[in-house]
C-alpha cells in the first residue's frame, strides 16, 4: 500500500511538471494542494509547449506501463484529433535490458533444466528489448537456429500497479472533467488492461502464433516462424530465428529490385484473408512486427512476429461489415443504416430515415474523393463515431479491426502511395458476401443449427405454453411504443416467412430420403432442389 501511494505521488508530481494540472487536481486528496499550482507553473519549462507534446513527454516519463497505454491510444483515431495521434505514435519501448543471469534463471526454472541442456549456444547479449520481454539469441542441440523471448521479472506487479492509478485517474476524468466521459477513459484503461495482461502470458501468443501458422499453411503470401511448444511456458517462448527486411525500410527494399506494388497489394489480400476466410486476424501489424522475405524479389511474401493481440469475427459480424463496406462504396447509405438495424450494433428502434441521413452527411464528403485516396479504417471510424450518436456500442473486436485496418493502410500506402484499397480489396468482400448466400452455406448453416433446436425445442415449447396461459387469464402484458411495435411485427413476420420455407425445405428432403427408391430420378432430383431453394429462402429471409 505504502509503495503504490508513494508511486502515485510520483505520477503526479510528473504530471505537474509538465503543466498536466488538470488531472492532478481531478484527485479529491491532491485537490488539498491546488494552492501550490502558482508556484509549480513559475517552475513549468514547458508552457509554451502545445498539450499533446507535453501528454507524450509525461507518458515517456511515467515508464514502460504509461508508454504503452500511450501506444494503444494512438491506434484511437476515433477518440484523439490528429495532433495528439501523431504525438502517442512517436512513443517507443526505450527500457535497459535486465540481467542475462535473471533471464537465464527465468529460462532454466521454466525449462526445470540446466540452460546448456537445451542450448549449444546461448547469447547473453540480448537482440532486443521492450517494457515486456527480452529476446536473446540462441541456437538448440539440434543445430536449429531461435529466439528466446523472456518475460521481464516481476512486470505483472508493476503493470497492476500502475493500471489501478490509471482507473482511478480514469474514473477521475469521466467524473469530474467537462466532456471527459466522450473520451470513454474507463472503457479505454479497461481494454488497454486486458491487452497488456494477455501479452505477459507466452502460452496463449504460441497459441496464437501456431493457429496463424496453420492458416498461412502452404501459401507464400505471409511466413509464421516455427514455435517449440516443448520449450514454451507462460514466460518464455522459443520460436525459429528469421531473416528479413523491416517492411519500413523501403529503399532497401527498393534497391534490392523488390516489386513494390505488388508488395503494397500483398497487405491488403493478407489481411483481408486472415478477416473474411479465417475469423482470426493479427491485430497487432506494425512494421516493427512485419518483415519482407525479399529471396525472390518479383514475388516478395510477408513474415509476421508478435502475436500477442489478436481480434476475431463471428459470421454475422462479418457478413454485416462487408455488407456495410459495399453499400458504403455504392453510396446506398440507406442499406447501411439498415445494416446497422439489422445487425444490433444500434437499438432496434432507431429511424432509418434520421440514420440514413447522418451517414450520408459524413459519407459524400469523403466520396468526392477518387476511390484510390479513401480510406478503409477511415469509413470504418465514420461509421463508429456515426453510430454513436445512435447509442452504439462498438464491440472491442471491431476496435481491433479498425485498429488494424489503419496499420495496414498505413503499411501499403508508405510502400506505394498509389494503392488503391479499394480495388484490391473488391473481390473479397463480394465473393464472402456471395458466399454467404450460396446453397452450400445455406446447407451447411442448417446442419450446424439442427442439434441446437432440438436441444432448445423443449424449453422453447414450455415457454410457448406458459406465455400462453398468461394471455388466457389476460395475465401477458407488453410495453412497446408504436415504432418499436412495428418492428417488431416486421420482424416476425420475417420469422414466420422463414419458418415456413424451413419446414417445407425439411419436410421435402425427409420424404424425398424416405421415399427415394420408389421415386424416378428426376422426380427425386426435382424435389432436392426444391428443398435446397426453400432452406434457402428461409435464410434470405
Amino acid at each position: 500500500m505504502f509503495s503504490r501511494w508513494l508511486r502515485a505521488l510520483k505520477i503526479h508530481w510528473i504530471l505537474m511538471r509538465y503543466g498536466l494540472y488538470e488531472l492532478v487536481f481531478l484527485i479529491p486528496f491532491f485537490r488539498l494542494f491546488v494552492f501550490l499550482k502558482p508556484l509549480v507553473n513559475l517552475l513549468n519549462k514547458y508552457k509554451d509547449t502545445p498539450l499533446p507534446v507535453r501528454i507524450r513527454l509525461a507518458l515517456e516519463a511515467l515508464g514502460p506501463t504509461f508508454v504503452k497505454l500511450g501506444q494503444v491510444l494512438s491506434t484511437r483515431n476515433d477518440l484523439f484529433p490528429e495532433d495528439y495521434i501523431e504525438e502517442f505514435s512517436k512513443l517507443q519501448d526505450n527500457v535497459p535490458a535486465f540481467d542475462s543471469n535473471i533471464a537465464i534463471e527465468i529460462i532454466e526454472r521454466a525449462l526445470k533444466q540446466p540452460i546448456s541442456e537445451v542450448f549449444r549456444e546461448f547469447d547473453e547479449v540480448p537482440l532486443a528489448a521492450a517494457s515486456i520481454a527480452q529476446v536473446h539469441s540462441a541456437i538448440l542441440k539440434n543445430g536449429d537456429h531461435v529466439v528466446v523471448k523472456v518475460v521481464r521479472p516481476n512486470i505483472q506487479k508493476v503493470i497492476l500497479r500502475d493500471v489501478q492509478l490509471m482507473e482511478m485517474i480514469a474514473e477521475a476524468v469521466e467524473e469530474y472533467v467537462a466532456g471527459g466521459d466522450r473520451l470513454r477513459p474507463v472503457e479505454v484503461v479497461a481494454e488497454y488492461k486486458r491487452t497488456i495482461l494477455s501479452e505477459l502470458d507466452l502460452t496463449r501468443e504460441a497459441a496464437n502464433g501456431l493457429q496463424l501458422k496453420r492458416n498461412f499453411e502452404g501459401s507464400h503470401e505471409m511466413y509464421v516462424p516455427h514455435i517449440y511448444l516443448e520449450y514454451t511456458s507462460k514466460n518464455i517462448m522459443v520460436m525459429e530465428k528469421i531473416s528479413g527486411i523491416p517492411v519500413d525500410h523501403v529503399e532497401t527494399l527498393r534497391d534490392l529490385g523488390v516489386n513494390i506494388p505488388k508488395l503494397a497489394e500483398l497487405s491488403v489480400e493478407v489481411f483481408f484473408k486472415q478477416v473474411f476466410v479465417d475469423s482470426f486476424f493479427h491485430a497487432d501489424m506494425h512494421p516493427g512486427n512485419i518483415f519482407v522475405d525479399a529471396t525472390d524479389p518479383a514475388n516478395p511474401s510477408y513474415i509476421a512476429l508478435d502475436y500477442g493481440i489478436i481480434g476475431t469475427l463471428g459470421e454475422e459480424d462479418k457478413h454485416y461489415l462487408a455488407s456495410n463496406f459495399l453499400a458504403f462504396f455504392n453510396r446506398d447509405y440507406r442499406r447501411v443504416a439498415e445494416l446497422h438495424v439489422e445487425s444490433g450494433w444500434v437499438p432496434a428502434d432507431t429511424s432509418i430515415e434520421e440514420l440514413e441521413s447522418a451517414i450520408r452527411s459524413i459519407c459524400e464528403p469523403i466520396f468526392n474523393k477518387p476511390l484510390s485516396e479513401i480510406s478503409f479504417g477511415g469509413l470504418l471510424l465514420s461509421l463508429f463515431q456515426t453510430g454513436r450518436r445512435f447509442n452504439m456500442v462498438v464491440q472491442p473486436q471491431l476496435v481491433l479491426l479498425q485498429k488494424t485496418l489503419f496499420n495496414i493502410e498505413g503499411i501499403g500506402r508508405k510502400l506505394y502511395p498509389e494503392l488503391d484499397l479499394w480495388k484490391t480489396a473488391k473481390p473479397f468482400l463480394v465473393k464472402f458476401v456471395k458466399n454467404q448466400k450460396s446453397a452450400k452455406t445455406v446447407l451447411r448453416k442448417y446442419q450446424n443449427a439442427i442439434p441446437s433446436w432440438i436441444d432448445h425445442l423443449p424449453d422453447a415449447m414450455q415457454n410457448l405454453y406458459l406465455i400462453s396461459q398468461d394471455m388466457v387469464r389476460g395475465q401477458f402484458k407488453t410495453d412497446l411504443n408504436e415504432k418499436t411495435l412495428e418492428k417488431y411485427q416486421k420482424i416476425q413476420a420475417k420469422q414466420t416467412t422463414r419458418k415456413v420455407y424451413g419446414l417445407l425445405g425439411a419436410a421435402t428432403l425427409v420424404a424425398t430420403i424416405i421415399s427415394w427408391h420408389h421415386l424416378e430420378d428426376f422426380l427425386g432430383v426435382f424435389l432436392i432442389l426444391l428443398a435446397v431453394f426453400a432452406f434457402y429462402q428461409a435464410l434470405r429471409e
